[in-house]
This record gives C-alpha cells, sequence and structure tokens, in this order.
C-alpha cells in the first residue's frame, strides 16, 4: 500500500496521520508479564462464567498479573509522505533513521522498528518519533516498548485495522524481544492499547475454552475511574536516580532466577503481593498499597541486590517517613516511584531529597493513546 499520495496531501492540509502514546508506572507485578514469568508461574484457575462478575476477582489471586497505571509522558509519532517503495523511522531523541526497501527488511536489532511498519505491508511512509518530554531515556517507564507499540498502532490504522487489540500487544512485544533490542513482556503494550488504573491478569495461552488468542491475552479490570486520580497522584510521586540502566541486563537476571530451584518459591509469592496491590488501589486502601510495595520491592531485594541500585538512600529517606520506594521496570537505575498513605509525607521527603534527585512530575491519563489526524 502506497502511502505517498495520500500523505502529500495531508501535509499540504498540516493533517499528517499521528499517534500520541503513553507511558506507565507499574509497581507490584512488574515482570510477572515477561513470557518466562507468565509461563513459569501460571496455573489453571479455577475459570468464572463471567470473569468480570466478581469485581476483587478473587478467581485470579495466584496468578501472574501487572498493574499499569498510564501517565501524561510517552511518544508521538507522525506519519510522513516517503519516496515511493521505501520506509522509514527517524528518531529526534535518539538521532537516528533507518531507511529499508519495503518488503524487504530483514529481521534484525538495527530493523526492530521499520520491521513493524514493514508487517501491514505499507510503503512511501516516514514515521517520525518525539518524546513527549525530552530526555526520558532509560528511566523505568517502558519507553522503548511505548515506542514499538505506538508504531504497530499507527501502521495498523494507516492499514485499515487489520489486528485487534490482543494481536496489536502481541506483534509490539515479539518483534522487540525476538529482535534482540530488550527482553519485555506485555504491560507496557497493553498499557498503550488500553490505559487508565488497570489490572491485567495475564493469560500466556489465551482464555481458557475460547478459540483463538493462541498469542496469549489478558482479563482486564479498571481499578480506579478518573475521578479517583487525584486521591491517587497525591499520594505517588517519582523521583530519577541520574543513573541510567538497561532492562535487558536486570531482566536476564530475573528470567535466570526462575531456573533456580532455592529462588523458585520466593518468586512464587509475588503474585500474592500484586494482588494485594491491586486490591489497595481498587479500595483506595492505601496501608495496604503500601504493605503490598514492601513485600514485593522485599522479595526481589533479597533475590537480586541489584535491583535496588541508586535507590537505597531515596529508600531509606522514605522509610523514616512511613513510606516506600520502588524502582520501576525492571529496577538497578532510572526512576523510583515513591508512596506514602499520607499524602503531606511526600512534601516532606521532596525537601530533603530535591538536590540529590529529579523528581518526574506526571498526571495519570485515562488512555494509552490517541490518534490525531486518522
Amino acid at each position: 500500500m502506497d502511502l505517498r499520495p495520500r500523505l502529500q496531501a495531508a501535509e499540504g492540509k498540516g493533517e499528517l496521520p499521528t499517534v500520541i502514546a503513553r507511558h506507565r508506572i507499574d509497581g507490584p507485578g512488574s515482570t510477572l508479564d515477561m513470557r518466562e514469568f507468565q509461563q513459569g508461574l501460571w496455573r489453571p484457575p479455577i475459570w468464572p462464567d463471567d470473569p468480570h462478575a466478581d469485581v476483587a476477582a478473587a478467581w485470579s489471586a495466584a496468578l501472574p498479573r501487572t498493574i499499569c497505571l498510564t501517565i501524561d509522558t510517552g511518544t508521538r509519532i507522525e506519519a510522513h509522505p516517503y519516496e515511493s517503495g521505501l520506509i522509514a523511522v527517524r528518531s529526534s531523541e535518539q538521532g537516528t533513521e533507518v531507511v529499508r526497501r519495503a518488503g524487504q527488511v530483514t529481521p534484525t536489532q538495527e530493523n526492530w522498528l521499520v520491521k513493524a511498519v514493514d508487517a501491514f505491508g505499507l510503503s512511501g511512509v516516514a514515521f517520525h518519533l518525539h518524546g513527549l518530554r525530552p530526555g526520558l531515556l532509560s528511566v523505568g517507564l517502558g519507553g522503548s516498548a511505548t515506542a514499538m507499540t505506538a508504531v504497530c498502532l499507527l501502521a495498523n490504522r494507516l492499514a485499515g485495522d487489520p489486528m485487534d487489540g490482543p494481536q496489536i500487544v502481541a506483534l509490539a512485544s515479539r518483534l522487540e524481544q525476538d529482535l534482540g533490542t530488550s527482553l519485555t513482556g506485555t504491560q507496557e503494550q497493553s498499557n498503550v492499547v488500553w490505559g487508565g488504573v488497570v489490572d491485567y491478569v495475564w493469560l500466556p495461552w489465551g482464555i481458557p475454552g475460547q478459540p483463538r488468542q493462541g498469542l496469549g491475552t489478558s482479563v482486564r479490570y479498571e481499578l480506579v475511574p478518573p475521578e479517583g486520580y487525584h486521591a491517587l497522584e497525591e499520594r505517588m510521586a517519582i523521583f530519577h536516580t541520574g543513573k541510567t540502566r538497561f532492562s535487558s541486563t536486570v531482566n536476564q537476571t530475573w528470567c535466570g532466577m526462575l531456573r533456580d530451584e532455592g529462588a523458585f518459591p520466593r518468586l512464587s509469592e509475588l503474585p500474592r503481593y500484586a494482588y494485594e496491590y491491586r486490591e489497595g488501589l481498587r479500595l483506595g486502601d492505601w496501608e495496604r498499597v503500601l504493605e503490598s510495595i514492601r513485600g514485593f520491592r522485599q522479595v526481589r531485594v533479597d533475590l537480586v541486590p541489584p535491583y535496588m541500585a541508586g535507590a537505597e538512600a531515596l529508600a531509606e529517606h522514605a522509610a523514616a517517613l512511613d513510606a516506600e520506594a520502588f524502582p520501576l521496570g525492571a529496577g538497578g537505575g532510572g526512576s523510583v516511584l515513591v508512596f506514602a498513605p499520607d499524602r503531606e509525607v511526600l512534601d516532606t521527603l521532596r525537601s530533603s531529597v530535591m538536590e540529590t534527585y529529579d523528581e518526574i512530575p506526571f498526571r495519570l491519563m485515562p488512555k494509552g493513546h490517541e490518534f490525531v489526524n486518522c
């Protein structure tokens, strides 16, 4: 499908097709979305007739899950006209541009984003990526997966929407990991597709008793409606440690833990803490949220101490004020979530760490992406 003529007309009108994709905050449940964890910790549940009839989702308490909170940072991608027969992806933040002939893109790490465009049979188009907030690289907010999912969403829309949400999640996740860009799961991709403050219960082989979905899906629950965002926002803050890290390095260590029989029982505790986090958010039980963060983090620290790299002092400051610090993403540098049941505690914490850490202000968002001029 040669998009050049239509994109030239859109450019002339100042109406280039665009997608805006959002980052996420994770928390207890992070890494449980990775394929190895989904498969290693998954057990057949007692499947309810209607999984959404029980708002507490007690049937899922032992399953891998992730809770994502969509925030107002992320990526903006515009589709520009390009030479017919070619496709390109340009990143303003990374300072890179990859150009390939349509239909002839090899599955290599360098081609990871342009391969996604090619998967939808497009040509004559260049995708231009811009960070919504420049400088947020390697911070633990799921930036690379957000970019890949946004590319897939815009390419899918330009191709006439041949794929649905779960297929977009599977395509984005598999291309990123299988082409060697990063070890990734499905939480960031799901966050971009659906968004909000949402609980994702992972079903790596699809919903029991239902056809299709062989690439996996999730059962999704909105935990906090938009009118409840402010109460949650004022109890959370994100600080950057000033260090960067590559999530693949830490995620590789987490996956290695699954092969350690001595570590497996501790890893099996993680779904319970993730469920407690889910319920604490849903019920506005802030002490329950605090305890779930503390318990999930402690398992990770016991198994992989470098998880806290760069966040140790911040965690001590937070604990002294009856708050808890939780490194985001894979951990080992980057951004750290601080949660405090008493919202005034965060103001005290800010004043004591402002010279050491940079705060990343955020707002919660009800959608993971939006299209413009599409």
